[in-house]
């Protein structure tokens, strides 16, 4: 079986057939050396880099993720992760007593667990809305979400593509229809960036919280948040430094919050142009290109391994990004030592060598396997993925 000619761009390890690319990304060689790069310069003179480089350095980076996102680089502040941006938002805002804060069921459980916590602050509500499974259609999620709307509703929090399921949740549809309805949306979009094309511009969501990290492919801890202009006076980092009581005109509140909350290695969003350069340079026709690529390699696994396992796919292709999962037979009540995740995902890794998250969904012994599609994969991974499974699963891996 062969590997993917693009594998060599990365530095994975050649004895782990690696299908999960969408838990923690994995970054090309050559934006590592960027960053190695740019680490060297911060060492040689600090001061100079921090105090002197760092705005402009951040100002380009903001631009150019700005230019993929179709977003006003002034409306963007760089965090260490979807899930900062997530708590960022809902530490700023304020409720009251009986207020409706929304979150569907597929909700990765870190930006839930910060929505039950500021709801516990406030004394507000959390609704959660069970969402279809299997899912019939995009509009089936829409109408799910919209029925749970009620006058004391005050804001929706949602994946933009769920981490649990991998599904492409209809996000323009549903931020349009609450802002109709004077409700505020706010986007976990860990997933989103990279693996679907996103306008933040023409989504009009109020909060978009999303990595860099993942399907962009830069190092690990550069993510971003986006603050629609008219929210932003209402939002301030977790940090409260040096921007707070700043005196200059040249900048947004916003940015001066946000560009400064102390000390820390901002190398990882300053690769940001080179991992858009880099990553958009692999195929003739570009990002489009490489999502478009993905995709298609993401359904194909997904039919491929339903036909071996016996199974049905659980949502329409137009819900499918660059990751998809396939039901397994129901497993155990017991879980690993590795954050409690399912034991048959450390069988695969340790018995087959196959990197791959099994899901507990959508409740025990109910379970899926979710696999990812990056350029660094090949029809032989997910070759060797079904064997695992079947001689994991026995005569238990096919079912009807």
């Amino acid at each position: 079986m062969t590997t993917s000619p693009f594998r060599s761009h990365w530095s994975l390890d050649p004895e782990v057939t690696f299908i999960n690319h969408g838990s923690f990304g994995a970054c090309p060689t050559r934006v590592l050396e960027e960053q190695s790069r740019l680490r060297a310069r911060l060492e040689a003179e600090p001061v100079r880099f921090l105090l002197r480089d760092l705005e402009g350095l951040l100002d380009s980076a903001l631009a150019a993720l700005g230019a993929f996102v179709d977003a006003d680089p002034d409306d963007l502040a760089f965090v260490n992760n979807a899930s900062t941006g997530v708590n960022t938002v809902l530490r700023s805002l304020r409720f009251s007593a009986g207020d409706e804060l929304l979150v569907t069921d597929h909700e990765y459980n870190a930006s839930r667990n910060a929505l039950e916590f500021v709801a516990s602050q406030w004394g507000a509500k959390v609704v959660v809305i069970k969402l279809p499974w299997p899912v019939p259609s995009a509009q089936a999620v829409v109408d799910t979400v919209l029925g749970h709307v009620t006058e004391r509703t005050r804001l929706l929090l949602i994946d933009h593509i769920s981490s649990p399921t991998g599904l492409v949740l209809p996000l323009a549809t549903i931020v349009r229809a609450l802002r109709e309805r004077g409700v505020e949306t706010l986007v976990d979009g860990a997933h989103g960036p990279g693996q679907v094309p996103l306008s933040l511009r023409q989504l009009g969501v109020g909060y978009y919280s999303g990595n860099c990290h993942k399907w962009l492919c830069a190092p690990k801890g550069a993510a971003f948040l986006h603050v629609r202009r008219d929210l932003q006076p209402g939002i301030r980092p977790l940090v409260i430094s040096h921007g707070y009581n700043s005196r200059r005109r040249d900048r947004s509140q916003f940015r001066l919050d946000f560009d400064w909350c102390g000390t820390v290695d901002p190398t990882p969003f300053l690769c940001i142009p080179k991992v858009l350069e880099v990553m958009g340079r692999m195929l003739p026709g570009g990002w489009p290109e490489v999502m478009a690529s993905n995709r298609a390699k993401a359904l194909a696994a997904r039919s491929f391994l339903c036909q071996q396992l016996g199974v049905t796919p659980h949502c329409p292709e137009d819900m499918v990004g660059a990751m998809a999962t396939v039901a397994l037979p129901d497993g155990g009540m017991e879980v690993s030592v590795i954050r409690g995740s399912e034991p048959l995902q450390d069988k695969l890794l340790f018995n087959h060598g196959v990197e791959v998250p099994v899901v507990v969904w959508p409740r025990p012994p109910q379970r899926h396997v979710r696999v990812s599609a990056q350029l660094y994969n090949s029809p032989a991974d997910y070759q060797r993925l079904a064997d695992a499974l079947k001689a994991e699963l026995g005569s238990a891996g096919s079912r009807s």
